[in-house]
């Protein structure tokens, strides 16, 4: 393997230097790539409404193309899958990445164009690839095969020219035959719909392989974990493959499942990467195996622009390029892309940690928060609150999520409950309410006011559900597997009642 390394890193220089010029040439890469977008599109049926053809700086372009959202653009994406060609991007466009982002039922169905597959996904695939092997020169990651748990695609019954389905169904499609020797498990089966057959499957088929990593999204993938284990017969994943070294994901915030990935792969020299892709597009790569934030990909065909979050809900929110953000404020990310996404809200908030380069942190979704009593919870703000719960309790959590208890006539103040299936229960729940109580005061202001003396809200309620809750709930939508997520916080208690409900039959 050293020669292999060898080469591979050589192979990997140029691109390492061209990331490192993101360090002191962000503006310059980003302005390069908007009007190169602007260019390309100049011809659709979406330049000519906005006359691209005139825009001369970004001021133009902010003043002339509105911030969409997918409803404003569904009429396009409809002619698209319909077969209409230069709409959104110049061309015609087969491939469309089916995405939900929550449980709901209604799907939103992403363009997604050669160019963005190949200067996007694809390319942010390889450097994955790239600055891991930066990190770590001596892996042996080559000398077995990813595991990657993707999901699945079919034909479009309005045009069988047109192909939707997880994006990571789409890019197993498309992916070169030579890739196929370096992964798990095969084509046929790694497209297979439904979920358990599809884990049945690749447990048969990859236990007998020399897998060295997986990839996917951390809460199916402990799903199949933990199936390849009662399948083996095996007590952890390192009796099954000895040389696993590292685990890519991305989709969700890893910390809630940090725990359970340690108890199933008992190494200290496993490594965890994370990624920030989504079915929009690849957007930042973990550099520092130190440190948590990501590194914002600048050159992948993507113009970023941010709206602080005190602002989104304004009759006009400003949104801000890359060179103006700041450090430690909570954005909505808005994108232009080379699949057809022109200022485009994808619903995920962010906060930089750096800015020289540019580096950030997922904070939440713009409607996953709880503000019913201005307390203004986000992801970010249960997660860290959790995470110190489970420190202080000895607790591992499996799922979560959380809404309102709105006050009524016999509650004359509201609070917070907390429907919580753990992997190992806390010593003391009573503690555990304390402490996530105590830590959501500490990270946010507008709660603490809100609890002091029990003014607005009252400490938090948590109630312990049995074990496979979250999974039947999934199952009941139809969200099963892929890139399919759990709301993790609600402004009302749609999905907590539900949840309960199901709870109470379990």
């Amino acid at each position: 393997m050293p020669i292999v390394n060898s080469i591979i890193n050589w192979i990997n220089y140029k691109r390492i230097y061209q990331i490192e010029l993101y360090r002191e040439h962000a503006r310059d890469i980003q302005e390069e790539l908007l009007f190169d977008l602007i260019g390309s599109a100049e011809n659709s049926e979406w330049g000519k409404k906005y006359d691209y053809e005139s825009i001369a700086s970004l001021r133009d372009f902010q003043k002339r193309v509105p911030i969409s959202t997918y409803e404003m653009i569904e009429p396009f994406i409809s002619q698209m899958i319909g077969g209409k060609k230069n709409v959104l991007w110049p061309g015609e466009i087969k491939w469309f990445a089916k995405s939900s982002g929550t449980t709901n039922a209604k799907s939103k169905f992403i363009p997604v164009s050669k160019e963005s597959l190949d200067e996007c996904h694809f390319q942010g695939a390889k450097d994955v690839l790239a600055i891991y092997y930066k990190n770590f020169p001596e892996t042996r990651l080559l000398s077995g095969k990813s595991l990657t748990l993707g999901g699945s695609h079919r034909v479009n019954s309005m045009n069988n020219n047109c192909f939707y389905g997880d994006l990571s169904a789409i890019m197993i499609e498309n992916l070169p035959f030579w890739t196929d020797f370096h992964r798990t498990p095969p084509t046929e089966i790694a497209l297979i719909e439904q979920f358990e057959k599809k884990i049945e499957e690749i447990a048969k088929t990859s236990i007998h392989e020399n897998v060295t990593s997986f990839a996917g999204v951390p809460s199916w993938n402990l799903v199949l974990m933990k199936y390849i284990l009662d399948f083996t017969g095996k007590s952890n994943l390192l009796q099954v493959w000895p040389n696993l070294e590292v685990f890519i994901h991305g989709g969700i915030a890893f910390e809630p499942y940090r725990e359970q990935f340690k108890k199933l792969i008992p190494s200290e020299k496993m490594q965890y990467m994370e990624t920030y892709n989504a079915s929009e597009g690849f957007f930042a790569i973990q550099d520092d195996p130190a440190s948590s934030d990501m590194l914002l990909m600048l050159d992948y065909g993507i113009f970023y622009e941010f709206i602080p979050m005190g602002e989104l809900y304004a009759d006009s929110p400003k949104a801000i390029p890359l060179w103006e953000v700041e450090t430690g404020v909570n954005y909505a990310i808005v994108i232009s892309t080379n699949g057809g996404l022109w200022r485009y809200m994808i619903g995920d908030t962010v906060m930089f940690t750096t800015k020289n380069p540019y580096k950030l942190l997922i904070t939440g979704r713009t409607k996953q928060f709880i503000n019913a009593f201005g307390e203004e919870i986000i992801v970010d703000n249960a997660e860290r609150a959790l995470q110190a719960a489970c420190s202080e309790t000895r607790a591992i959590i499996s799922e979560y999520s959380a809404g309102p208890v709105f006050m009524s006539d016999t509650a004359l103040k509201g609070s917070h409950e907390w429907i919580i299936e753990f992997e190992k229960e806390p010593e003391s729940l009573e503690k555990f309410i304390i402490c996530l109580d105590k830590k959501l005061q500490e990270l946010n202001s507008d709660y603490e006011a809100k609890r002091s003396n029990s003014v607005t809200l009252e400490r938090p309620k948590v109630v312990v559900a049995a074990n496979g809750t979250f999974l039947k709930w999934m199952r009941k939508k139809g969200k099963i597997g892929g890139q399919n997520k759990v709301p993790r916080l609600s402004n009302d208690r749609e999905y907590l009642d539900e949840l309960l409900q199901i709870n109470t039959r379990m």
